[in-house]
């Protein structure tokens, strides 16, 4: 490649994509150099990022903290069943009693649908119209109803007129039901409600409707925030791949609460660091063996499984035990951890994994639990793994085991090809993984050196590579957003136009992670979805992402009235700031001869100077194939 290429491949392989001026800001400094630099994030500023991020609180707590600010529904019903008590600070109690007022109406609509269908019968022998009857009800019900949204939107009024503070100190004076009617509301009067609050205030107020879903959102949009905008881009790259490899599902119960530390305690200090203390970092999430259920799995020759501890919460009556050996684990460790499918380990060397990793389990999970061993739910005697003989060890025999696991050849293998993939081809060349495999042989798992080996070599700067990677979703709208060098002021419609397009952060249900292969991303609908969502983003519609005064193409002509400039200059333009001139001559002509429509060159013969529809070629140009490919 050329220095023009490779600096554009450089930004498009190791970034989201580049942003306004980032080719020639990578260009001047040099494109080895910069390189260098994405690999020691630490010497990188991002404290413009850090700013950005402030609002969002979850994301510096612990997960007892999230737990205690944002109570899961399982908190809420030992409130109700009276087996823990309110927390005394007003803001958090708000929170408390509103949940509780929801699941105790939900408890009373489940006790009248109850009374209502044992009585069904009597009213069918009445000789009063039981139809009649519900109707006059119902009729009833809708009226009260309409009262009172009527009084809930007078009194929204009355709030909105007052500061920001003291509408916030009204809110929390309020009883429960009416603070349920008030934050029933959604969009602009929602919005307007948090008009002018800070970050907590509007954290509460969300929180007031639904907290587990403050942990979630805060979660996700972040992570859209990240992508688009911090300096340390092969960090966040890379952050994305291993969250991606060592999956986990939001949506399983307790992961709500504990991917957050699973993310930044867990897989972000160690993206680039020894491969092995990654794995063990993982094994030892919260967040992973809930996932998995490995904090459930008890040997069968354990203490608990033979009853000999029958108080232990793991025991049921007459010493049966509630749970026993679990696989899941310990055929993910090796089928996508680390061996990979293919990875010469049979059915027996799983169970023999799963009883070494018995008694590796957490300190109660919803409330935000940490990891801990207990030796009477773990599996007594020696083990065999793949050969290796693990002898009796309590807790070591795991460390043992992931140690065998993380040094084995065969891993070495699996994980430089799947860095290969996600850095240079969906099928990357064997040559290439052979090298990289030596090198996280020769260096003992470092990830920055096998990353080094990969960049350094002739087949990532192979003009076969060059744009030869169709974007993810993630990718895709990450790289838009960043190219149009928008004001992301709300990532949450960011966050709804991945999961259309079918993946939602954090949110892929099997262990397997999503695909990084083309053909599980290109189809005509999911395409059509991206050009629906170029347009969108290029026109300003695109809720909480500002585009009011971006230009994104830096030439002044191209706003200016003082020289006319029609449509085909403004796509020459567009094309060279979006792609670098690199647009095929069917591409370029495709939208050519679109901009022959009046609604994009705005041409007028009373007015001849009247700039074309610069958004509009720039949506098309976004959803162009070229930009689809990195």
């Amino acid at each position: 490649m050329d220095e023009q290429k490779r600096t554009v491949h450089a930004l498009n392989r190791l970034t989201f994509g580049p942003r306004p001026g980032d080719v020639e800001r990578v260009s001047q400094m040099g494109v080895d150099k910069w390189i260098e630099l994405q690999l020691r994030p630490d010497k990188i500023d991002n404290s413009a990022l850090d700013a950005r991020l402030a609002p969002f609180r979850t994301l510096r707590m612990n997960t007892n903290e999230i737990v205690e600010n944002f109570p899961s529904n399982q908190m809420i019903k030992q409130i109700a069943d009276g087996k823990a008590s309110m927390p005394r600070d007003p803001t958090k109690r708000a929170v408390y009693e509103a949940q509780l007022e929801r699941y105790e109406n939900k408890q009373e609509r489940k006790e009248e649908s109850a009374k209502v269908s044992a009585t069904s019968d009597a009213q069918n022998s009445d000789k009063q119209d039981p139809a009649k009857t519900g109707i006059a009800e119902s009729d009833a019900e809708e009226t009260r109803r309409r009262e009172e949204r009527r009084a809930a939107n007078v009194r929204a009024q009355e709030l909105l007129d007052l500061p920001p503070d003291e509408r916030m100190r009204e809110i929390l004076r309020m009883s429960p039901e009416d603070r349920r009617a008030l934050t029933g509301n959604k969009g602009q009067r929602a919005d307007a409600m948090m008009d002018g609050m800070s970050a907590q205030q509007k954290e509460t107020m969300m929180a007031l409707k639904n907290p587990e879903q403050v942990v979630v959102d805060e979660l996700m949009q972040a992570k859209l925030v990240r992508a688009i905008y911090s300096e340390r881009q092969l960090d966040e790259v890379l952050t994305d791949f291993w969250l991606n490899h060592f999956n986990v599902f939001i949506n399983k119960g307790a992961d709500r609460y504990l991917l957050t530390s699973y993310e930044r305690d867990v897989i972000r200090p160690h993206v680039l660091g020894k491969f092995e203390d990654l794995l063990v970092a993982t094994a030892k999430s919260p967040a992973m063996m809930f996932y998995l259920d490995n904090w459930l799995s008890v040997g069968p020759n354990s203490m608990v499984a033979l009853g000999i501890d029958p108080h232990h919460p793991y025991v049921r009556r007459k010493g049966k035990q509630s749970s026993g050996l679990n696989e899941n684990y310990g055929r993910e460790l090796m089928e996508l951890h680390t061996l990979s499918v293919n990875g010469g380990y049979t059915q027996k060397d799983v169970t023999e994994v799963a009883k070494v990793f018995t008694g590796w389990t957490l300190d109660q999970p919803k409330k935000g639990g940490d990891f801990r061993f207990e030796p009477r739910m773990h599996e007594p005697g020696d083990k065999v793994v793949l050969g290796h003989r693990i002898k009796q060890n309590g807790e070591k025999e795991g460390m043992e085991v992931l140690r065998l696991l993380a040094r084995n050849p065969q891993t070495a293998h699996f994980i430089s090809q799947k860095l290969a993939m996600r850095f240079v081809a969906d099928d990357p060349p064997l040559a290439l993984v052979d090298r990289m495999t030596k090198t996280y042989l020769k260096k003992n798992g470092d990830i920055r050196e096998v990353l080094r080996t990969m960049f350094q070599s002739p087949e990532f700067w192979s003009q076969d590579t060059y744009r030869a990677k169709v974007k993810t979703p993630l990718e895709f709208v990450v790289s838009a957003v960043r190219a149009s060098g928008a004001d992301v002021e709300d990532a949450r419609a960011l966050v709804g136009t991945l999961n259309n397009m079918g993946m939602m952060p954090y949110g892929m249900m099997p262990p397997t992670g999503y695909s990084m292969k083309a053909d599980t991303w290109v189809n005509s609908s999911a395409l059509l979805g991206r050009m629906n969502f170029a347009l969108g983003l290029a026109a300003g519609k695109i809720r909480g992402v500002k585009m009011d005064g971006v230009k994104i193409d830096s030439a002044p002509a191209l706003n200016s009235q003082t020289q006319p400039i029609d449509a085909q200059q403004a796509l020459l333009r567009q094309e060279s700031s979006l792609l670098s001139g690199d647009v095929s001559q069917q591409t370029h002509d495709t939208i050519s001869k679109q901009l022959e429509d009046p609604k994009i060159s705005q041409r007028r013969l009373d007015d001849p100077k009247r700039p074309p529809n610069v958004a509009v070629i720039t949506g098309l140009i976004l959803g162009s194939p070229e930009f689809q490919r990195r």
